[in-house]
């Protein structure tokens, strides 16, 4: 897992293996990985949080990535969660796509949140969803 967020991230900074175990270890979070791929996620108190979601970049515009928030979604509502919620850099445009297209919205901004190597620094927009179905 390590090996592949590394491969997928500089900013924000990749996990390590000890943080990934760290996580691991609570029964609050779950993995849902594919060859190429892993999605790392929390469900606590009706609410679930993507972590992370990681897909190699030859393996990407391929359904890897919709393959695993589908997987998050559902494994999150399985836990209970009402609603589900992700930070995602604001430059990040093709994962801001993916999760508009899973129904996310954004609901707020974290200024300065995500540091580059180099000393600077990027906003996370948070985005939303609803795990309920409407009646």
């Amino acid at each position: 897992m390590a090996r592949l967020h590394a491969a997928c991230f500089t900013t924000p900074r990749p996990w390590t293996e000890a943080e990934f175990a760290d996580l691991l270890s609570s029964p609050l979070c779950f993995a849902l990985t594919e060859d190429g791929g892993l999605l790392l996620g929390r469900a606590v108190a009706g609410e679930a949080e993507l972590l992370t979601i990681a897909v190699a970049q030859a393996l990407r515009r391929n359904g890897l990535g919709r393959r695993l928030m589908q997987g998050f979604l559902d494994e999150a509502a399985a836990r209970g969660a009402d609603s589900a919620f992700l930070e995602v850099a604001a430059s990040n445009l093709a994962a801001q796509a993916l999760y508009h297209a899973m129904g996310f919205a954004e609901a707020g901004r974290r200024r300065g949140y995500y540091h580059s190597p180099a000393g600077g620094s990027e906003d996370a927009l948070i985005l939303v969803r609803s795990l309920t179905k409407p009646s």
